[in-house]
């Protein structure tokens, strides 16, 4: 037996009693969970870009609702239910106003897209705390802020919204927004005088309860505009939101809100000055310590060499460093980070006949990590000794 559906004609239905048809272990998807069939159901199942209710039947608690291979209403609970047993039944009201003005709101926008910049929505997505719509072209800020305005005039205007069932043929006079996927019977949602949709979704009795609608951003989407937009409830939030977090900014810049970019942007600028002046004041003390460390080079086989642990080093440190050493002809550095896992550098003068590269290969044989480079410089982490092994190690692999 086919569940009557009771959101198609009351979608602001909350409570019904319905009859227990079956009851078995539901999907693998809800362990310990149960999947119920009913007689009829005010439930609304995952189905054409909107989410599920949830509520309860009885004592059981409804987590998810979806429609099975047949295209029955399914709903999963935390409990079995007794077949043939009566169930009173309870959707949750603030998650259906919530989709009920995301889904109305959609419809709204979608049709003030069409009659302010001419361009279709191709597809609907509510989401938890925003829903998307994705637009046929790209459109601009200006196109944006003209439909939102058409938009939120419709809701002021708190035109009804009716529900109603049209045959194919009736359809096909009808001027709808988009072409139905489906055949048949349809149904259809009429914002009066504004938008004409062939849509299952549950939707509002006047425009006015939608609340403002406001558009929260969007991006470029494969040829199109993807775009995020809030409604009613969620248009307070998001607003809450915004303003919590500009209200902290502008008190830690000490500036007011719309001194905030410029603010910003100069603080940018002197991030990016500090950020130079770092550079070159590290690249002047990598020179001088590049300098001690080159005087306290040693012999290692038929080379002089620097063998070090520099304490606190991250890897662009010892690259500085071992390049500094290296700009004295005649040596070799093998530099090595305190902190273990290991990073280590490996450089050699320009005019000593030593592939870099190859001892720290050999290096990375021996000890673990990553890494690689040049014949005059190679680097790398995850080398998993004390630094003092890994140089002994570097020392017998120049010979010495």
């Amino acid at each position: 037996m086919a569940t009557s559906r009771l959101y198609y004609t009351e979608p602001a239905r909350l409570m019904f009693a319905a009859r227990v048809e079956r009851c078995e272990p539901a999907p693998p998807s809800h362990p310990d969970a149960f999947a119920v069939w009913l007689s009829e159901s005010a439930f609304y199942p995952t189905t054409g870009g909107q989410p599920f209710d949830t509520g309860r039947l009885g004592e059981a608690r409804v987590v998810d609702v979806f429609e099975d291979d047949a295209g029955e209403v399914v709903h999963v609970t935390d409990r079995p239910l007794e077949p043939g047993v009566s169930v009173d039944g309870t959707v949750d009201a603030a998650r259906r106003l919530d989709h009920r003005q995301q889904h109305s709101g959609q419809h709204v926008l979608s049709a003030a897209f069409v009659r302010t910049a001419k361009v279709a929505t191709v597809s609907f997505h509510l989401g938890a705390t925003v829903s998307t719509i994705d637009l046929a072209r790209e459109v601009t800020p200006a196109e944006i802020a003209a439909a939102e305005d058409a938009a939120n005039a419709v809701i002021l205007a708190d035109r009804p919204v009716t529900i109603r069932f049209v045959s194919g043929e009736e359809a096909a006079a009808l001027p709808l927004r988009k072409e139905p996927k489906r055949t048949g019977e349809l149904r259809i949602i009429d914002i009066a005088d504004w938008d004409v949709s062939a849509c299952g979704g549950t939707h509002v009795g006047h425009t006015g309860e939608i609340g403002p609608i406001a558009v929260r951003g969007w991006e470029r989407f494969k040829g199109g505009t993807r775009l995020e937009f809030v409604c009613g409830g969620r248009t307070l939030a998001a607003f809450r939101a915004l303003r919590d977090t500009v209200t902290a900014a502008s008190r830690l810049l000490s500036v007011l809100p719309d001194e905030l970019a410029p603010a910003i942007d100069r603080l940018q600028s002197e991030a990016r000055d500090l950020r130079r002046s770092q550079r070159d004041l590290q690249g002047e003390l990598a020179a001088f310590r590049g300098a001690a460390l080159a005087a306290s080079a040693e012999p290692a086989g038929g080379h002089r060499a620097v063998l070090a642990v520099v304490p606190g080093a991250d890897g662009g440190t010892l690259k500085a460093l071992a390049s500094a050493v290296v700009s004295t002809p005649g040596l070799v550095a093998v530099l090595v980070g305190e902190a273990q896992p290991a990073l280590a550098v490996v450089a050699r003068s320009a005019d000593v006949a030593l592939d870099a590269a190859a001892l720290f290969k050999t290096l990375v044989g021996r000890f673990g990590g990553k890494g690689g480079g040049r014949p005059d410089l190679a680097q790398g982490g995850g080398l998993d000794a004390p630094g003092s092994t890994i140089l002994e190690a570097a020392r017998a692999g120049l010979g010495g």
